[in-house]
């Protein structure tokens, strides 16, 4: 929420506007006096590490009366406001659009009381509201993600983590439960020992429960949203043993609050641990979280998309008319968008009665796109109606190869791709050690058990190389049929792009590269053509920005100090920018945005100027590969000479920290559904390249890169992606992310920033999207 509060501010006063703070919410706005402060710049510095919200927040019964919003308006109107930007849930959301819709009613009874005159209620004679949700929940329609769901995630997933620890000791059965408490947020309970049943209860919609059950590789999930069949039990306790049998040590059970059975009869998590315990015999402990999973320092894409957000509302309240209905700014894939606050906060009602009247199905359908994917991937691996069904097997066999630098979340999307297949009846065969190893023959089957317990782990298990097919290629397309590989999945960076486009190449000598492939982006440099993400660049970022924190906070004693960092990412400036926006920098220097001397002296000027405020701290990223001349050592000689006697300076270089680490939840996530993805696609590839008896593959479209654009997962041959290619520097051409840069500036204070205004967010409609509710049907 601090990270929109700051934006809104800072974006607000660059426009001209006055901006005020309202302290304790509605509360405030009632109250008047105080709880009513200009804001400043520098009232909102150093605020991106806090959780929670410094500005406060309440429950407010007053506001609910008629005499409170008329107290409301009242203290409004005195102070000239008529936009208000509101940061909640659907409450608070439908709250705004109310005092917005008897505004005009207000008014005419303030002027009859003699609160206010005639000539001040022509002044503020509209009031327009922009809405941004805050909600741990993600429960809000519309929107892909919340402000604040992504720490929360962050929260749960170190506690599962540290959890399952506990089985390289002993066998155990956690349970845990993950809870709202009386404010929409979430606490848990979480059980541990033999079997580990997880509650998280989502008030009572489920989003955290589904994705912490994909990113931790939960047994089972229960969610009210769709219910588990008929003789759940039976079912659940049949999939326990069967992990036990391949060797896991570990089980995992996650519930949502709500969650219920096909008659809306509860489901308990001490039911579960009851009948786990009790039909089993394994070992079950609950463990309670509580609060912890409100708190804590944001992470990196919670305060991406609270600045972002907070940048998209003041765009709106400046382009409303009396006209313009209330809008919510939400985030759609990497995209910005306006939707009308009352349609998202209906279909986010409508969700709560498709449950109450047993229509599962268009709840989920409701929840929304974002929703459906996960669950959809979740069916894939746990609702099986058989486990036999896994070893139906058919002669198809698939290879997976990690190529280039490791990342966190390969082994995710390894993990995945291999059950994926697996439950498809396809061989799964793994790679060791990249193009080398496929060109050394390092091929060997992997099974189900294998790959337990790898979406928690960073790095690459299976081994990963540099190294491109080149000059091996014939040892390849040797080895490719000597193990009977009918298709192939590149996990990888750059590298995997070119050694896709290489083996593509190489079909017209060897018809044994004539087999469907699929690049999966996974690189912390993000700089793969075809996808927007990559596997792994969210960690690195999240490690970068808990770096600047740190860092930043060293000088709270000393002050006055520049600290020059340098971070990974090649030629490509996406971990540089993106840090930046996370951590507040000053400035992010990159190779795609050229910088020449008097950028630096403009930058040198900035920061002395920024030393005579209350913020004597500065913050300068940069990209490795940003500039031959200009240097991370050459940058920090320049600052500190020229800072001399206003500041001083402190240079690091990150390095290969970047690299390392557990992934995060979106990687988790992330990872699982590209591999998952990327086997469905093969299969149905396969069967259109089945000819004659032999997989037979030379078309482009048989070889694609999978990647996120926009709003959408989607495959794109590897060939078409050359021209949008800057092969010499490893980067594609075009990168979503450089509109973002504007924003990094006016939030460091620059003047005369130029936005991009090609993509302006223009208002959608949920209801088009999701479908009417006529008849109790979608």
């Amino acid at each position: 929420m601090n990270a929109a509060v700051r934006a809104t501010v800072r974006v607000g006063i660059y426009t001209g506007a006055k901006v005020y703070f309202v302290h304790e919410g509605y509360q405030g706005l009632v109250d008047g006096g105080d709880n009513i402060k200009p804001a400043t710049w520098e009232s909102v510095s150093m605020m991106l590490q806090l959780g929670g919200t410094v500005i406060g927040s309440a429950r407010c019964m007053d506001f609910k009366e008629k005499w409170g919003r008329l107290k409301a308006a009242c203290n409004l109107v005195k102070l000239g406001i008529t936009n208000l930007c509101v940061i909640g849930g659907d409450g608070s959301l439908t709250g705004a659009n109310q005092f917005r819709t008897e505004w005009s009613e207000l008014l005419a009874d303030l002027i009859k009381q003699g609160k206010i005159t005639a000539e001040e209620a022509k002044r503020s004679s509209h009031l327009n509201i922009v809405g941004m949700v805050g909600s741990i929940d993600n429960d809000f329609c519309g929107t892909d993600m919340t402000i604040g769901t992504d720490s929360a995630l962050h929260r749960i997933i170190e506690v599962v983590d540290a959890i399952t620890t506990t089985s390289f000791v002993m066998p155990d059965c956690v349970c845990m439960r993950v809870r709202v408490c009386v404010c929409v947020h979430l606490c848990a309970h979480v059980s541990v020992r033999a079997c580990v049943c997880i509650n998280i209860a989502v008030c009572p919609h489920s989003y955290l429960a589904l994705v912490t059950a994909l990113a931790c590789g939960a047994d089972w999930v229960f969610i009210p949203e769709m219910p588990p069949e008929d003789n759940w039990e039976e079912h659940l306790c049949k999939r326990l043993i069967a992990q036990r049998e391949r060797g896991s040590r570990l089980n995992v059970i996650i519930m949502a609050e709500g969650a219920q059975d096909r008659k809306q009869k509860p489901i308990t998590c001490d039911q579960v641990k009851n009948l786990v315990s009790k039909k089993l015999g394994f070992d079950t402990r609950s463990t309670i979280l509580g609060h912890v999973q409100r708190g804590g320092t944001p992470s990196a894409f919670d305060r991406i998309l609270g600045s972002r957000m907070g940048v998209e509302a003041v765009m709106a309240l400046l382009e409303a008319t009396p006209e313009t209905p209330a809008c919510v700014v939400s985030l759609s894939g990497n995209m910005a968008i306006r939707l009308p606050l009352m349609e998202c906060v209906q279909v986010t009602k409508d969700v709560t009665v498709a449950m109450a009247e047993g229509r599962f199905e268009d709840a989920v359908n409701l929840r929304g796109k974002s929703f459906q994917n996960n669950w959809n991937t979740y069916k894939m691996f746990f609702f099986l109606l058989s486990w036999s069904d896994i070893w139906a097997t058919c002669n198809i066999n698939i290879a997976i190869v990690n190529v280039g630098a490791p990342c966190a979340g390969m082994n995710a999307a390894v993990r995945s791709a291999v059950r994926a297949g697996l439950i498809q009846g396809h061989q799964m065969l793994a790679i060791h050690d990249g193009f080398d190893g496929l060109a050394n023959g390092q091929i060997e089957p992997i099974t189900w058990a294998q790959v337990g317990g790898w979406t928690g782990k960073g790095g690459s298990n299976l081994g990963t190389k540099r190294n491109l097919p080149g000059k091996n290629i014939e040892q390849i397309s040797l080895n490719i049929a000597k193990f009977n590989i009918h298709s192939l999945i590149i996990i990888g960076g750059f590298e995997a792009y070119l050694g896709g486009l290489e083996l593509v190449t190489a079909r017209e000598k060897y018809e044994e590269l004539c087999i469907p492939m699929v690049v999966i982006p996974a690189t912390v440099s993000n700089n793969v053509p075809g996808s927007d993400f990559s596997i792994g660049a969210d960690t690195a970022l999240n490690t970068i920005t808990m770096t600047c924190d740190r860092i930043k906070q060293s000088a709270a004693g000393t002050k006055r100090r520049v600290f020059i960092i340098e971070t990974m990412g090649g030629y490509c400036g996406y971990l540089a920018t993106m840090a930046g926006l996370s951590s507040g920098a000053d400035a992010a220097y990159i190779y795609e945005e050229p910088f020449h001397i008097h950028d630096l002296e403009l930058n040198v000027v900035h920061l002395i100027e920024k030393m005579k405020t209350s913020v004597k701290r500065g913050l300068i990223l940069r990209n490795s590969n940003a500039n031959d001349n200009y240097t991370t050592q050459f940058l920090y000689n320049l600052y500190s000479e020229e800072g001399k006697g206003t500041f001083d300076c402190r240079m690091n270089i990150l390095g290969h920290m970047q690299q390392g680490g557990t992934p995060t939840p979106f990687d988790r996530n992330f990872g699982t559904k590209m591999g998952a993805k990327s086997v469905l696609w093969l299969t149905d590839k396969l069967k259109e390249c089945y000819r004659h008896g032999r997989i037979f593959a030379n078309t482009p479209d048989s070889a694609c890169v999978l990647g996120m654009k926009r709003r959408s997962l989607i495959f794109q041959p590897l060939t078409s992606l050359k021209e949008d290619t800057d092969f010499e520097h490893r980067i594609p051409k075009t990168e979503w992310w450089l509109k973002l840069r504007p924003i990094l500036k006016i939030l460091a204070r620059y003047e005369a920033v130029e936005i991009d205004t090609s993509e302006v967010a223009a208002m959608e409609h949920i209801i088009k999207k999701t479908g009417e509710i006529k008849g109790g049907k979608i």
